[in-house]
């Protein structure tokens, strides 16, 4: 008679423990991986309006990467190390938080890190309309990489880096919109 293949010998329950001891270390491995997500931007410069999209989504993510984007095209007002040091300064204490620079395309970027969800912040329906259509593109081209779409706070609304950036060309106090703005400068 085969042992092998007999449900009550010594052998057989013995594979089908290993199996199941194996099975149940890649499910508890799978169950403890990180969720990682990806928050691409220039953040020129990263405002408290950032900064609270970034805390929501530590709420669904383990972990966030604040990628800022080496775009050779846009004129920024902050050296790309400037507002590197100044995100990672306003995270310093938050290791769920990193800064990483990349130049190409951000779906690239998720491929290579094996990030499955990219954030974006909507202040309105006009950032829905344009972030819906790059969410589409990126969905496409990043074999199912998905955007989560985190509303603004209603106080921070009117904050964008645009209007951050004439402020301080024209020596406003931007204080109020950006945390530790002397990390800036």
């Amino acid at each position: 008679m085969n042992t092998e293949n007999n449900p009550n010998s010594v052998s057989y329950q013995t594979s089908i423990f290993a199996v199941y001891l194996v099975t149940s270390i890649l499910v508890s491995s799978k169950l403890n991986m990180k969720k990682t997500a990806l928050f691409p931007g220039s953040f020129d410069p990263f405002t408290k309006g950032h900064e609270a999209i970034v805390h929501k989504a530590l709420s669904v993510f383990d972990h966030v990467i604040i990628l800022l984007a080496e775009n050779t095209s846009k004129q920024t007002m902050f050296s790309l190390e400037k507002r590197m040091e100044h995100i990672a300064g306003i995270f310093e204490d938050n290791h769920s938080v990193s800064v990483q620079k990349f130049s190409g395309l951000t779906v690239d970027f998720c491929k290579q890190q094996n990030i499955k969800h990219i954030i974006r912040g909507l202040r309105d329906s006009k950032d829905f309309q344009y972030e819906r259509s790059i969410a589409h593109i990126n969905f496409e081209l990043g074999g199912g990489i998905e955007t989560v779409f985190f509303l603004t706070d209603l106080h921070l609304s009117a904050i964008n880096s645009s209007i951050v950036r004439e402020i301080y060309k024209n020596q406003g106090n931007i204080n109020q919109f950006v945390t530790r703005p002397a990390l800036l400068v």
